[in-house]
């Protein structure tokens, strides 16, 4: 039986994970590869690891204890951990099992040196790197040394880093067990890392190299900067040689050393360009085997390379799969709708099924692919001025693409690369009308949805929804929509442009839009104000809702005094705005409606912060000073030369901006009414399959696509591992940060404001609603965490309709995504808060509390003293 205890690393590939751990599995991967030399070793399997856990019953009880406590409380997780440890170490290892580990040292050679390290089953996977959290030690020297680290290696599965890691991640500790591999030491001259791809920019063409002598521990623990090199296509084409005063050698009698460099070779490079090229050949030969990018960690002995591990890169952003080897450039959608979360799969098929464009899924996020735009010089223009009026960022990101001539090939014409992304000319009358009909086209299509959709159960369903997206894209691609959307965003851009030229005055249109009529997502806002208003009188409602936790709370509500009243103001304010919520772009997003304790802290917020009446008093002043705004504008233009062609001009610009800027929220608010309607469909359709025990529960089917889950419907069938592997891809999508440009050899690329007009330690962002504010800054990255005061200044990552109720409570805005014409922009100018979008790391660089001075008109905000 001692064979399942002990295995030879060539005996072992990628499929026994669960018995030989992440690094041993790749290890045992990497010695078959063809060419790829690995230092001779055996793994002792998780066998050998339970074998001596059921040796201390006692184990059980503390990791009862462990599984229970907060992963923020690091004092009793260090102390339990540190019981487990030592409980570990103190455990005898059994005869049987000593003979094994001997038996396979002998054959490799007893009195040799030796790398002793852990190999937990949940480390080094495509999702989770782990890296670092149990321990490895180098250089041990005769069997009773290396049993003692083999030991040591159990326990430290268990310490406070690795501990907190899994409470984190929802890992359960009993799930995951831990291998040791036992390899020949080897002795190199020099020793580092290679990226198969630009751990920075995430490009899969370039590799980087860090190199520096002796063993690589020097570099892993910071005690010396390493060499770096950039290889693309088989050359060196960057490298930056560090002064290295300092190397770790290992010693004859086991352990290892720092030593001091001689001074004459410190800047000397650690490996030669050619040993370089070699080496990242021999990366890209490991990356081909595991199909994907690779971490890996190498030694130089006698001018050959020696590969010690390889892990998957697993902070790189995926690229869309295409199917061709063509150059592509990609624009995120998430930050013009305003969610950069990562999204499910039915979300994204729902969304890709709905889009007015062909959509890509990488990373759990949309892109739009926009080469053929950006090749024909025709189409190029367009697309720059929309996206840098849009977002700044994005624009610079895809002139630095377009800079790199060989990139994007350059096409004489149009080509088939759709329509301009301007949509529709403007050229609509100024008609108020247009927007009343507009809005009833709406209504009455989704009035018609709700009807129809009642009878459609099973696969019927699926044929009526499709039917019902043509209908959906019928709407929002409905010309006279376009166009009165385009004459709102046009006209404002007349109005900033013009203005500044002519009064010097910048964003004047931030003020003339101020309380604009027929703007569904401004007027939710102020609907919980009212809401409120029907509320505070009633003490024992504001006592109750301060204690809700369970989403029955509105049945509640009628056994109090007063409490019909605010039910029914709550149940009418859930009619118009239920659908809504943070993300909603993705279908599979809780609603209000599904999840009304949502709005329970912004709405005591309101009742706490606002006077009776508020929601009128606020739309009405906006109005004023909007009308006052055009007078002094208009006045100001008729003093000037040719005075009155130019208030005539302005005066028919600012009525276009008040008719139809409002209308802008409305086809997202149609949208998402849509999805509403398809959602609790699916979600019926759910829980037949549940009651079938076609799956286990209702939300499974959010992991699957649209014709998935349809193909499920038709044959009664569910692949329980498919969905499984979706689940984990999605919480491992949380960690990746989508960029605003992606191209198709996996380059993130930032984009950069290129301005030089702001004060020293700023940060910069896109002035999107003018004035300028001072005040607390309150970060906040969840709305059912809203704990404002009246002067707080709103610090989030970024805001979609969603949010709009908490602008009115609050006197400013800074967000880190976000363009002109995006929701939080708009409804910002809407109820005149200055504001900053697009500010990188917002979240980060400014703590919750701080005060800071938001600078809307010129777009920075300081932090400060």
């Amino acid at each position: 039986m001692t064979e399942r205890y002990v295995l030879d690393l060539q005996e072992v590939d990628k499929k026994q994970v669960a018995v030989v751990g992440g690094k041993g599995a790749h290890l045992g991967g990497l010695s078959r590869i063809e060419g790829i030399r690995v230092p001779a070793g055996f793994c002792v399997t998780t066998d050998a690891f339970r074998r001596i856990m059921a040796k201390a019953p006692s184990l059980d009880d503390r990791l009862d204890q462990l599984s229970r406590l907060n992963p923020d409380d690091r004092e009793a997780i260090r102390t339990l951990s540190a019981q487990i440890r030592r409980t570990i170490e103190g455990i005898a290892i059994p005869d049987d099992l000593t003979a094994a580990i001997t038996r396979a040292l002998t054959r490799l050679g007893e009195q040799a040196a030796y790398a002793v390290r852990s190999s937990a089953t949940a480390e080094d996977l495509p999702t989770a790197s782990f890296a670092g959290q149990q321990d490895t030690y180098l250089n041990v020297v005769g069997p009773t040394a290396i049993l003692q680290h083999v030991n040591r290696c159990w326990a430290s599965l268990f310490t406070e880093r690795a501990v907190t890691y899994r409470q984190r991640n929802g890992i359960d500790h009993r799930t995951v067990h831990m291998a040791v591999v036992v390899q020949r030491m080897v002795f190199p001259h020099a020793s580092g890392i290679l990226f198969t791809a630009d751990p920075v920019t995430g490009n899969r063409k370039v590799a980087t190299v860090d190199a520096g002598f002796g063993l690589g521990e020097a570099l892993v623990s910071g005690l010396v900067n390493p060499d770096v090199f950039k290889v693309r296509h088989g050359e060196v084409v960057a490298k930056a040689i560090a002064a290295k005063q300092r190397a770790v050698h290992a010693l004859p009698t086991g352990d290892t050393q720092e030593v001091a460099i001689d001074s004459r070779r410190q800047e000397q490079p650690a490996l030669t360009d050619a040993q370089v090229v070699r080496l990242v050949q021999l990366g890209r030969r490991i990356e081909a085997h595991f199909g994907r990018p690779q971490d890996i960690e190498w030694c130089l002995v006698d001018d050959g390379f020696q590969i010690v591990q390889s892990r998957p890169i697993t902070t790189l952003f995926p690229i869309p799969e295409t199917g061709d080897q063509e150059n592509h450039v990609y624009v995120s959608v998430g930050h013009q709708q305003m969610m950069t979360d990562p999204m499910k799969p039915l979300g994204l098929s729902m969304w890709q099924l709905t889009a007015m464009v062909p959509m890509h899924a990488a990373g759990g996020r949309l892109f739009v692919d926009v080469t053929r735009r950006l090749a024909s010089p025709a189409s190029r223009a367009g697309l720059l001025d929309v996206m840098g009026r849009g977002d700044p960022l994005v624009r610079d990101a895809l002139e630095t693409v377009l800079d790199r001539d060989d990139f994007v090939p350059s096409l004489p014409d149009a080509g088939p690369g759709g329509p301009p992304t301007g949509g529709a000319s403007a050229t609509i009358e100024t008609d108020p009308a247009i927007v009343t009909e507009l809005i009833e086209r709406s209504q009455v299509s989704i009035a018609a949805l709700e009807r129809d959709i009642r009878t459609k159960t099973g696969p019927a369903l699926f044929e009526f929804l499709l039917e019902a997206f043509a209908e959906h894209k019928r709407v929002l691609s409905d010309p006279l929509s376009m166009q009165a959307i385009m004459a709102g965003m046009e006209a404002t851009w007349w109005l900033n442009d013009t203005l500044q030229e002519w009064l010097g005055e910048k964003n004047a249109a931030d003020t003339l839009t101020l309380s604009a009529p027929d703007n569904v997502t401004s007027e939710m806002g102020l609907a919980l104000l009212d809401v409120a208003d029907v509320i505070r009188p009633q003490s024992e409602v504001v006592a109750f809702l301060q204690g809700v936790e369970d989403e029955g709370f509105l049945d509640e509500l009628a056994k109090l005094a007063g409490g019909t009243e605010a039910r029914d103001a709550i149940e009418a304010y859930l009619d118009r705005y239920g659908m809504r919520c943070v993300g909603e772009i993705d279908i599979t997003r809780p609603r209000w409606r599904e999840r009304p304790t949502t709005l329970v802290p912004v709405l005591l917020d309101n009742v706490r912060n606002f006077e009776p009446g508020a929601a009128e008093r606020r739309f009405e002043q906006g109005r004023q000073k909007a009308r006052q705004k055009e007078q002094d504008v208009l006045s100001r233009l008729r003093a000037l030369p040719d005075g009155d062609r130019k208030a005539g001009e302005a005066k028919r610009m600012i009525d276009r901006v008040r008719t139809f800027i409002g209308y802008r929220e409305y086809p997202k608010y149609g949208i998402v009414s849509r999805y509403f309607v398809y959602k609790q469909a699916l979600l019926e359709e759910a829980e037949r399959l549940v009651q079938a025990g076609v799956l286990p529960e209702k939300e499974d089917i959010f992991y699957l696509t649209f014709q998935e889950l349809h193909d499920v419907v038709r044959s009664n069938q569910a692949d329980d591992r498919l969905i499984q592997q979706r689940k984990d891809a999605f919480r491992s999508y949380h960690a990746l940060t989508p960029p605003r440009v992606l191209t198709s050899d996996g380059e993130a690329v930032t984009g950069a404001y290129r301005r030089d007009d702001v004060p020293v330690g700023a940060l910069i962002g896109l002035p999107v609603s003018a004035g300028t504010i001072e005040g607390r800054a309150r970060v906040i990255l969840d709305i059912a965490e809203a704990d404002l005061e009246a002067g707080d200044i709103l610090v989030t990552t970024f805001t979609d309709p969603s949010w709009s109720p908490l602008f009115v409570a609050v006197a400013g805005l800074v967000t880190e995504v976000g363009g002109l014409m995006t929701h939080g922009a708009v409804i910002a100018r809407e109820y005149g808060l200055p504001a900053v979008v697009g500010v990188e790391r917002a979240t980060r660089l400014i703590r919750d509390g701080q005060r800071i001075r938001v600078h809307g008109t010129d777009g920075y905000v300081e932090i400060l003293p």
